[in-house]
Protein backbone atom coordinates (compact mmCIF):
# COMPACT_ATOMS: atom_id res chain seq x y z
CA UNK A 1 0.00 0.00 0.00
CA UNK A 2 1.00 3.55 -0.65
CA UNK A 3 -0.09 6.93 0.96
CA UNK A 4 -0.15 9.91 -0.56
CA UNK A 5 -0.06 13.15 1.80
CA UNK A 6 -0.53 16.97 1.09
CA UNK A 7 -2.44 18.76 4.46
CA UNK A 8 -5.72 17.44 4.88
CA UNK A 9 -5.69 15.49 1.68
CA UNK A 10 -5.21 11.70 1.74
CA UNK A 11 -4.32 8.93 -0.78
CA UNK A 12 -3.95 5.40 -0.93
CA UNK A 13 -2.91 3.40 -3.50
CA UNK A 14 -3.03 -0.36 -3.75
CA UNK A 15 -0.95 -2.19 -6.75
CA UNK A 16 -1.97 1.23 -9.07
CA UNK A 17 -5.44 1.25 -8.34
CA UNK A 18 -6.80 4.42 -6.21
CA UNK A 19 -8.54 2.71 -2.90
CA UNK A 20 -9.25 5.70 -1.09
CA UNK A 21 -8.95 10.07 -1.34
CA UNK A 22 -10.02 11.70 2.15
CA UNK A 23 -9.98 15.36 2.37
CA UNK A 24 -10.70 16.53 6.05
CA UNK A 25 -11.59 12.99 6.75
CA UNK A 26 -14.37 12.38 4.43
CA UNK A 27 -13.63 9.46 2.17
CA UNK A 28 -14.88 9.99 -1.38
CA UNK A 29 -14.23 6.56 -2.94
CA UNK A 30 -16.12 3.42 -2.59
CA UNK A 31 -14.58 0.71 -0.84
CA UNK A 32 -13.89 -2.79 -1.70
CA UNK A 33 -15.92 -4.97 0.03
CA UNK A 34 -19.20 -2.66 -0.27
CA UNK A 35 -22.03 -3.43 -1.66
CA UNK A 36 -22.09 -2.70 -5.67
CA UNK A 37 -18.53 -2.98 -7.22
CA UNK A 38 -15.60 -5.41 -6.62
CA UNK A 39 -12.92 -2.79 -7.29
CA UNK A 40 -12.23 0.59 -6.54
CA UNK A 41 -10.79 2.28 -9.45
CA UNK A 42 -9.57 0.38 -12.98
CA UNK A 43 -8.68 1.58 -16.84
CA UNK A 44 -10.39 0.20 -19.64
CA UNK A 45 -8.12 0.00 -22.42
CA UNK A 46 -7.62 -0.27 -25.57
CA UNK A 47 -11.44 -1.40 -25.86
CA UNK A 48 -14.66 0.33 -23.97
CA UNK A 49 -17.59 -2.18 -23.91
CA UNK A 50 -18.97 -5.41 -23.91
CA UNK A 51 -17.65 -7.97 -27.30
CA UNK A 52 -19.63 -10.95 -26.55
CA UNK A 53 -22.05 -10.60 -28.93
CA UNK A 54 -19.32 -10.22 -31.59
CA UNK A 55 -17.64 -13.59 -30.84
CA UNK A 56 -15.27 -11.76 -28.48
CA UNK A 57 -13.33 -10.47 -31.63
CA UNK A 58 -12.79 -6.78 -32.35
CA UNK A 59 -11.62 -5.29 -35.83
CA UNK A 60 -8.14 -3.56 -36.31
CA UNK A 61 -5.66 -3.25 -39.05
CA UNK A 62 -3.69 -6.26 -38.29
CA UNK A 63 -6.36 -8.93 -38.45
CA UNK A 64 -8.63 -9.41 -35.49
CA UNK A 65 -7.93 -8.95 -31.96
CA UNK A 66 -9.32 -11.24 -28.83
CA UNK A 67 -11.09 -8.96 -26.44
CA UNK A 68 -13.51 -9.43 -23.49
CA UNK A 69 -15.30 -6.68 -22.25
CA UNK A 70 -13.47 -3.52 -21.46
CA UNK A 71 -9.77 -4.91 -22.37
CA UNK A 72 -7.37 -6.31 -21.34
CA UNK A 73 -5.56 -3.88 -19.23
CA UNK A 74 -6.97 -4.21 -16.23
CA UNK A 75 -5.51 -8.15 -16.15
CA UNK A 76 -2.04 -6.80 -16.55
CA UNK A 77 0.05 -5.93 -13.10
CA UNK A 78 1.44 -2.43 -12.12
CA UNK A 79 5.01 -1.67 -11.55
CA UNK A 80 5.75 0.77 -9.29
CA UNK A 81 8.20 2.93 -11.26
CA UNK A 82 8.10 6.32 -8.64
CA UNK A 83 7.01 7.34 -5.11
CA UNK A 84 7.42 9.95 -3.27
CA UNK A 85 5.52 12.06 -0.37
CA UNK A 86 2.76 13.69 -2.82
CA UNK A 87 3.17 11.77 -5.65
CA UNK A 88 3.54 7.80 -7.39
CA UNK A 89 4.08 5.96 -11.03
CA UNK A 90 2.88 2.97 -12.02
CA UNK A 91 3.55 1.13 -15.59
CA UNK A 92 2.20 -1.79 -17.57
CA UNK A 93 3.86 -2.92 -20.66
CA UNK A 94 2.43 -5.57 -22.87
CA UNK A 95 4.14 -7.32 -25.46
CA UNK A 96 2.19 -7.43 -28.92
CA UNK A 97 0.91 -11.37 -29.28
CA UNK A 98 1.32 -12.13 -25.73
CA UNK A 99 -1.62 -14.36 -24.73
CA UNK A 100 -3.62 -12.89 -21.34
CA UNK A 101 -4.99 -15.13 -19.08
CA UNK A 102 -9.05 -13.63 -19.49
CA UNK A 103 -10.48 -14.11 -15.49
CA UNK A 104 -13.59 -14.35 -17.03
CA UNK A 105 -13.32 -17.42 -18.46
CA UNK A 106 -15.35 -20.05 -18.46
CA UNK A 107 -18.12 -18.27 -16.60
CA UNK A 108 -18.79 -15.40 -18.46
CA UNK A 109 -16.88 -16.08 -21.38
CA UNK A 110 -15.84 -18.74 -24.42
CA UNK A 111 -12.16 -17.05 -24.04
CA UNK A 112 -9.53 -18.60 -21.97
CA UNK A 113 -6.41 -16.10 -23.32
CA UNK A 114 -7.24 -12.45 -24.87
CA UNK A 115 -4.53 -11.07 -27.24
CA UNK A 116 -3.87 -7.65 -28.56
CA UNK A 117 -1.43 -7.51 -31.92
CA UNK A 118 0.68 -4.07 -30.49
CA UNK A 119 3.22 -3.63 -28.14
CA UNK A 120 2.53 -0.69 -25.94
CA UNK A 121 3.38 1.26 -22.74
CA UNK A 122 0.70 2.15 -20.63
CA UNK A 123 1.66 4.89 -17.39
CA UNK A 124 -0.66 6.32 -14.59
CA UNK A 125 0.71 8.98 -12.22
CA UNK A 126 -0.82 10.25 -9.07
CA UNK A 127 0.14 13.64 -7.74
CA UNK A 128 -1.51 15.37 -4.95
CA UNK A 129 -1.70 18.79 -5.22
CA UNK A 130 -3.28 22.12 -3.06
CA UNK A 131 -6.22 21.93 -5.27
CA UNK A 132 -6.71 18.64 -6.42
CA UNK A 133 -5.46 14.83 -6.72
CA UNK A 134 -4.67 14.42 -10.29
CA UNK A 135 -4.29 11.00 -11.89
CA UNK A 136 -3.05 11.26 -15.12
CA UNK A 137 -2.22 8.69 -17.96
CA UNK A 138 0.37 8.31 -20.85
CA UNK A 139 -0.27 5.60 -23.38
CA UNK A 140 2.94 5.20 -25.78
CA UNK A 141 3.77 2.31 -28.11
CA UNK A 142 3.66 1.68 -32.12
CA UNK A 143 2.53 4.35 -34.50
CA UNK A 144 -1.31 4.16 -35.22
CA UNK A 145 -2.02 1.63 -33.19
CA UNK A 146 -5.90 1.53 -32.56
CA UNK A 147 -7.36 2.46 -29.03
CA UNK A 148 -10.13 3.59 -27.14
CA UNK A 149 -9.57 5.14 -23.16
CA UNK A 150 -11.92 5.05 -20.25
CA UNK A 151 -11.07 5.58 -16.72
CA UNK A 152 -13.47 3.62 -14.04
CA UNK A 153 -13.39 5.31 -10.71
CA UNK A 154 -16.55 4.60 -8.10
CA UNK A 155 -17.11 7.35 -5.60
CA UNK A 156 -18.77 6.70 -2.45
CA UNK A 157 -22.44 7.65 -2.21
CA UNK A 158 -23.48 8.41 1.91
CA UNK A 159 -27.15 10.68 1.08
CA UNK A 160 -30.47 9.81 -0.27
CA UNK A 161 -30.55 12.19 -3.27
CA UNK A 162 -27.27 12.70 -4.80
CA UNK A 163 -26.87 14.74 -8.09
CA UNK A 164 -24.70 14.63 -10.76
CA UNK A 165 -24.28 17.99 -12.70
CA UNK A 166 -22.60 19.87 -15.33
CA UNK A 167 -23.27 22.76 -17.16
CA UNK A 168 -25.71 21.44 -19.34
CA UNK A 169 -27.62 19.02 -17.25
CA UNK A 170 -28.64 17.61 -14.12
CA UNK A 171 -28.76 13.88 -13.55
CA UNK A 172 -30.35 12.37 -10.39
CA UNK A 173 -29.23 8.46 -9.13
CA UNK A 174 -32.52 7.16 -10.15
CA UNK A 175 -31.75 7.98 -13.80
CA UNK A 176 -28.21 6.20 -14.01
CA UNK A 177 -30.22 2.96 -12.23
CA UNK A 178 -32.54 2.79 -15.13
CA UNK A 179 -30.39 2.77 -17.44
CA UNK A 180 -28.46 -0.48 -16.33
CA UNK A 181 -25.15 -2.33 -17.23
CA UNK A 182 -25.20 -0.06 -20.43
CA UNK A 183 -24.11 2.83 -18.66
CA UNK A 184 -25.90 6.70 -19.16
CA UNK A 185 -23.74 8.66 -21.63
CA UNK A 186 -23.15 12.18 -20.67
CA UNK A 187 -21.64 13.19 -24.04
CA UNK A 188 -19.12 16.20 -25.10
CA UNK A 189 -18.38 17.43 -22.09
CA UNK A 190 -15.11 17.61 -19.99
CA UNK A 191 -16.07 18.05 -16.36
CA UNK A 192 -18.53 17.18 -14.63
CA UNK A 193 -19.52 17.27 -10.65
CA UNK A 194 -20.64 14.81 -8.02
CA UNK A 195 -23.10 16.83 -5.35
CA UNK A 196 -23.55 14.53 -2.11
CA UNK A 197 -22.50 14.83 1.26
CA UNK A 198 -19.45 16.65 -0.20
CA UNK A 199 -18.99 17.77 -3.37
CA UNK A 200 -16.16 16.26 -5.67
CA UNK A 201 -16.07 17.77 -9.54
CA UNK A 202 -14.03 15.23 -12.07
CA UNK A 203 -12.41 17.46 -14.49
CA UNK A 204 -10.69 16.06 -17.52
CA UNK A 205 -8.19 16.06 -20.29
CA UNK A 206 -8.18 14.46 -23.83
CA UNK A 207 -11.35 12.13 -23.07
CA UNK A 208 -13.73 14.13 -24.38
CA UNK A 209 -17.07 12.27 -22.78
CA UNK A 210 -18.58 10.70 -19.46
CA UNK A 211 -20.51 7.48 -18.97
CA UNK A 212 -22.24 7.00 -14.94
CA UNK A 213 -23.21 3.62 -14.08
CA UNK A 214 -24.25 1.93 -10.90
CA UNK A 215 -27.03 -0.59 -9.83
CA UNK A 216 -26.60 0.06 -6.54
CA UNK A 217 -27.40 3.34 -4.25
CA UNK A 218 -24.46 3.51 -2.16
CA UNK A 219 -21.75 4.36 -4.84
CA UNK A 220 -21.85 5.64 -8.77
CA UNK A 221 -18.92 5.36 -11.18
CA UNK A 222 -18.46 8.76 -13.24
CA UNK A 223 -16.55 7.69 -16.18
CA UNK A 224 -13.93 9.82 -18.41
CA UNK A 225 -14.48 8.25 -21.47
CA UNK A 226 -13.11 8.58 -25.56
CA UNK A 227 -16.04 6.72 -26.89
CA UNK A 228 -19.71 5.70 -26.00
CA UNK A 229 -19.64 1.95 -26.70
CA UNK A 230 -23.21 1.61 -26.98
CA UNK A 231 -23.32 3.82 -29.14
CA UNK A 232 -22.64 1.04 -31.89
CA UNK A 233 -23.26 -2.26 -32.66
CA UNK A 234 -20.36 -4.92 -30.95
CA UNK A 235 -19.37 -5.86 -34.51
CA UNK A 236 -18.50 -2.13 -34.99
CA UNK A 237 -17.06 -1.05 -31.96
CA UNK A 238 -13.65 -0.21 -33.92
CA UNK A 239 -15.41 2.71 -35.44
CA UNK A 240 -14.75 4.32 -31.47
CA UNK A 241 -10.95 4.00 -32.09
CA UNK A 242 -8.63 6.70 -31.76
CA UNK A 243 -5.24 5.85 -33.57
CA UNK A 244 -2.32 6.71 -31.10
CA UNK A 245 0.40 8.75 -32.93
CA UNK A 246 3.62 7.59 -30.72
CA UNK A 247 2.67 8.95 -27.59
CA UNK A 248 -1.06 10.57 -26.04
CA UNK A 249 -1.56 11.96 -22.04
CA UNK A 250 -4.83 12.12 -20.92
CA UNK A 251 -5.64 13.80 -17.47
CA UNK A 252 -8.22 13.64 -14.97
CA UNK A 253 -8.54 16.04 -11.68
CA UNK A 254 -10.88 15.63 -8.70
CA UNK A 255 -11.22 18.47 -7.03
CA UNK A 256 -13.09 18.65 -3.61
CA UNK A 257 -15.17 21.20 -2.41
CA UNK A 258 -18.34 21.84 -0.14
Amino acid sequence: MRTLQLENKIVKIKEGELVSYSVDGHEFIHQKGSLGWGSSDTEMFPIIGPVNEAGFMVQVPKANAVQDQHGHLRLLSYDLAENSGTSATFVKEYKAGTPVTNKKYPEKSDKALLVWPYSFRFEKFFSLTDQALEIRFKVSGERDMPYMLGYHPAFKLTTDNPIIKNNHKQISLAEVLAVGSRALEVPNCNEITLVDEKRITIKTEGFGHFMCWTEVNNMVCIEPITFYPYSVEQRKLHEGFQYLNNEKTFKVKLISGD
